[in-house]
């Protein structure tokens, strides 16, 4: 029988003023009763439409029945079934775009809280001492080579050796991951987390060569040369958007890519590790969306003064996830909202002293339905700080698609694509922000899935 209480159990937190000065994690994650409390808010409906709303679809009334009975390995293996990363997407995933806002329990109230149960599942599966053997999955003698280790590498790594292919990823940085290490704060995504997954794909065979930046070290066509079949491009969007503003090249102007570098892959924060990184007082983030929110939060957690998160739109308008709000908020980030930076300000040394901001009024809705920013004349004001971090969007490194002959490129300089993953050149599949631009994790590890599939059917038809 459901549990018809219409709101989520709450999910327990560490208190906003300790955590707004430590990495340790936000959220800390149901323990078995709440899970099970929560589990049984689900109504088993008979065409679930949670599961539509899911990129990688998930079995999602599947594991939660398991969760209702206690059955929390039986749950992880539906998980994984179709989903490599189901720790990593418990935290990240915004749920509540996708498959919460399908769930019939939302119509009245709140939807079932299915990111925190796929958390809970996974969390409680890496915990365990003894676990099942992972099965190895007998070769099939077709190799496939995979650009990069973020989500779209991993998953349609994972995926292609579930079906018996010889894979090997690239990876140009020196730890595996991609955003899931580089980006994604350990506050939110523990990268302790990200190695349990990275190493269960190495456990079921998947090799990974790191350092190794393809375009430079070798190309994709010498890829093919050294006996790979087929290649799956997952390089990521890593190249920082600026603002082309007066005094973006002055001293204390950062991108966000930087900062969340620094301090997440190459353990900033911590004094054991010999990254530097500059002591903050007063930051000004520029941008509204998950990465500004990110940046926001490592900035008050490395600093001692104001953070501000700048946005040419409102509160309602903000891009990023509510929950991630609601923690900057809580932290004590201050919006400077219906504000658009006109320039970056310095001192005679070239350093910022401020950023000079133009008050902005919500006009009507543009083509996407959201209401576009109006100046307001002669509002123009400096908001004091020194440093500025800049988080407006990132696009795909052009590396790839200069040693890449004929690779058709989109106009905002992505690798074009069809729905399949399917590049211009034969034997070249790409996917997730490599094709998209930047988006979330979840549609990445999604593309990853749909490119295994494809590199799968293209083997198969050459045989």
């Amino acid at each position: 029988m459901a549990d018809m209480s219409l709101t989520k159990n709450p999910m327990p937190e560490q208190d906003p003023q300790v955590r707004a000065r430590n990495f340790d994690e936000v959220a800390l994650g149901y323990s078995e009763e709440l899970a099970v409390a929560e589990a049984n808010r689900c109504l088993n409906c008979r065409n679930p439409l949670c599961r539509t709303g899911c990129p990688v679809s998930v079995r999602i009334p599947e594991f939660i029945e398991k969760v209702v009975a206690r059955d929390f390995d039986a749950a992880y293996d539906i998980l994984t079934s179709t989903n490599s990363l189901p720790a990593v997407c418990g935290r990240v995933c915004p749920q509540e775009k996708q498959c919460e806002s399908k769930c019939i329990r939302g119509k009245k109230g709140e939807s079932v809280a299915i990111g925190r149960l796929e958390r809970f599942v996974a969390d409680y599966h890496n915990a365990k001492k003894e676990k099942a053997p992972i099965v190895v999955p007998e070769s099939n003698g077709h190799k496939i080579a995979v650009i990069g280790s973020g989500p779209s590498g991993l998953t349609c790594a994972g995926d292609l050796r579930k079906m018996g292919y010889d894979v090997t990823i690239f990876e140009a940085f020196h730890k595996s991951g991609g955003v899931l290490v580089y980006g994604i704060p350990q506050f939110r995504l523990p990268k302790e987390i990200v190695q349990v997954e990275i190493d269960n794909l190495v456990a079921m065979g998947v090799k990974i060569v790191n350092n190794a930046v393809i375009g430079k070290s070798e190309t994709v066509d010498e890829l093919f040369e050294d006996g790979f079949e087929a290649v799956y491009i997952g390089s990521g969007a890593g190249l920082p958007q600026f603002l082309h503003i007066p005094g973006e090249n002055l001293l204390g102007v950062y991108s966000a890519n930087e900062i969340l570098t620094r301090t997440n892959l190459m353990k900033a924060y911590r004094d054991d590790y010999d990254t530097p990184l500059k002591h903050f007082h007063n930051v000004a983030v520029v941008g509204g969306g998950n990465v500004a929110m990110d940046a926001a939060r490592v900035a008050k957690r490395l600093g001692d003064g104001h953070v501000y998160i700048t946005y040419r739109r409102g509160m309602d308008e903000l891009p990023a996830r509510k929950e991630e709000v609601e923690h900057a908020v809580a932290e004590g980030i201050e919006f400077q909202l219906l504000n658009n930076p006109v320039s970056v300000v310095g001192d005679e040394n070239g350093r910022v002293t401020g950023i000079e901001l133009i008050r902005q009024e919500l006009g009507e809705p543009d083509e996407k339905g959201r209401r576009s920013p109006v100046p307001v004349e002669g509002s123009n004001w400096v908001l004091p700080c020194d440093a500025v971090i800049i988080a407006i969007g990132t696009s795909p490194n052009p590396l790839i698609r200069s040693t890449t002959p004929n690779l058709n490129i989109t106009r905002k300089g992505a690798i074009e694509t069809d729905e399949n993953g399917k590049t211009s050149r034969e034997g070249i599949f790409c996917g997730g922000d490599a094709a998209t631009g930047a988006a979330t994790v979840i549609l990445a590890m999604g593309a990853g899935k749909t490119g295994a599939r494809s590199i799968d059917e293209y083997i198969k038809s050459k045989a």
